[in-house]
């Protein structure tokens, strides 16, 4: 029974390594360049345990997908848990995005991973494409989600007009804001995350006021 239990520690240990290792190598080479050759010697464990754990390589790039969206969704939510009481929309998005751009400095490899594969067709498989779709997804309602809170004082129905006129527009920004600083680590994200929340404030109080006014 013993020897049960230490062989179980030992394989969720090397199914865990084996996930840190790919999710990196994988963020910084991209899907196709990241062989089973190159996992092998990054983790120290046979090749025979990447198919033991995960069946193939796509397999693999799943697990890696879906393991890195239930953390940084997570990180997002703990981020966040409160929220700002009062203040005007623009200070309560720009706490919101600020909280979302540390979760975003916090896990690139997540990140850079999750765009490399939107703008590339090497790892065109059902399953992956799901869990992309999904990140999308569950990306595009948290941003509605922030962006109606931000907007609450302005009544349920106009908070969420606003919200889903900006949703796209925040997430586009927030991919822009992400691969500016990839390119230039130097940048600091914050500052962009504040001028992002400025703009979409901008926008949201002309759309409010709109609204408003019919």
């Amino acid at each position: 029974m013993a020897d049960e239990k230490n062989g179980n520690r030992r394989g969720r240990r090397s199914r865990e390594e084996i996930l840190d290792v790919a999710s990196r190598v994988m963020a910084e080479r991209g899907y196709a360049a990241t062989s089973l050759s190159v996992l092998s010697r990054e983790t120290g464990l046979p090749k025979s345990a990447v198919y033991h754990h995960f069946q193939s390589k796509a397999g693999l790039l799943s697990a890696v997908m879906a393991r890195g969206a239930y953390e940084f969704f997570a990180a997002m939510r703990d981020a966040q848990a409160g929220g700002p009481e009062g203040g005007t929309p623009r200070e309560r998005l720009t706490w919101f995005l600020l909280r979302t751009g540390e979760v975003f400095a916090a896990r690139p490899d997540f990140l850079r991973l999750h765009l490399i594969l939107i703008m590339s067709a090497e790892a065109a498989e059902a399953e992956v494409d799901a869990i992309i779709e999904q990140v999308r997804h569950d990306g595009r309602v948290h941003m509605n989600e922030m962006i109606a809170a931000s907007f609450a004082a302005e009544g349920a129905e106009i908070a969420q007009a606003v919200a889903d006129e900006l949703e796209y527009f925040g997430i586009a920004g927030f991919d822009g804001a992400f691969v500016a600083t990839q390119a230039d680590p130097a940048r600091d994200l914050a500052p962009q995350m504040t001028l992002l929340a400025e703009a979409m404030a901008a926008l949201g109080e002309a759309r409010a006021a709109a609204l408003r006014g019919q």
